[in-house]
């Protein structure tokens, strides 16, 4: 990376962000939301890229993460606070529409961004969780119920829970349970398991990422700590309230979809992949492009990184050519 990348705290929604941002800053805004466990630099890839391509790139470390703000409350995590986070950098940087990138829950942060304020977004790419219709009648936490007390996302609720099991590992060791997840099941521990203990590290570090960079992630975590990042799971039935006024509505946005073929929850008949290629997700997002990405996990702008920035840029140019 170039020494040309900057970062600063800017102040939104009554909190102190850390954000990193390249290039001109006369070029058109793109916005880059990382998700569970990250910061800012998971898009350091697409960070030198865009920028090199007369992008402005920003990227922030999201609220409870690396060197933002972190609330204690759950209740402060909700798509409402999130968004109206986005919302305040957009005005910071004095920029009515913005192209925005969303991966993990920085993708479920950019789909409610695109429901909430389409009036601000040029141009959305969602990076491995695609937009699901809100259920009227289940709470995600009941729908998760059925996967049994294994599933990761379970086991996050309970606050304190997942932190105590966590800490059982240095934060190097948590990164890279993480980081290197090769499975396509929806990650479920078998019975009096915790999660991070069931996830296994490769014999092997991929060439995709070096220790040096696992390592940075780890220091950022070992001084913020997992609560920040573990309260958006448990906000998730406060923003199942939150979404009911946009019950039925559909993403109006031009929107690029990329995922892995091989990403976690793509496993099976009720596999996150058959939901992609099928009708339903094309019906409530209109506008929209699929890329899957062959061999491709989790973690897929870092894994297959100059495939992702190109996809990005190609979408990037061909909306900026339409204005």
């Amino acid at each position: 990376m170039t020494s040309s990348l900057r970062e600063k705290k800017v102040k939104t929604n009554g909190i102190w962000l850390n954000v990193a941002e390249k290039g001109d800053k006369e070029g058109p805004l793109v916005l880059l939301l990382h998700g569970f466990p990250e910061t800012w630099y998971s898009w350091r890839h697409q960070i030198d890229f865009l920028s090199s391509h007369g992008y402005h790139v920003v990227a922030p470390d999201l609220r409870g993460y690396g060197d933002s703000d972190s609330l204690p409350s759950h209740e402060s995590y909700t798509v409402s606070h999130l968004v109206a986070d986005v919302i305040g950098l957009l005005d910071h940087y004095g920029t009515a529409q913005a192209f925005v990138a969303g991966h993990d829950w920085g993708a479920i942060i950019g789909w409610c961004l695109c429901l909430f304020r389409p009036d601000r977004v040029k141009g959305y790419i969602s990076l491995s969780v695609p937009y699901f219709p809100r259920d009227p009648k289940l709470k995600p936490s009941d729908f998760f119920k059925s996967f049994g007390d294994g599933l990761y996302i379970s086991q996050f609720q309970k606050p304190g829970r997942a932190e105590a099991a966590f800490a059982k590992h240095d934060c190097l060791t948590v990164m890279k349970k993480f980081l290197l997840i090769t499975r396509t099941d929806y990650l479920v521990a078998p019975p009096d398991t915790e999660i991070i203990d069931h996830l296994e590290i490769p014999s092997t570090i991929p060439d995709w990422i070096t220790e040096e960079e696992i390592q940075v992630y780890a220091e950022k975590f070992q001084r913020s700590g997992f609560t920040g990042p573990l309260n958006y799971y448990r906000a998730m039935d406060l923003n199942w309230e939150i979404l009911a006024p946009w019950q039925d509505s559909k993403i109006v946005v031009p929107t690029k979809f990329i995922a892995g073929d091989k990403d976690i929850g793509n496993e099976g008949p009720n596999g996150t992949m058959e939901y992609v290629k099928g009708e339903m997700f094309k019906s409530v997002v209109p506008n929209l492009e699929i890329v899957v990405i062959e061999d491709g996990h989790h973690f897929i702008q870092q894994e297959k990184s100059e495939q992702v920035s190109q996809e990005i840029l190609s979408f990037l140019n061909k909306l900026s050519k339409t204005e």
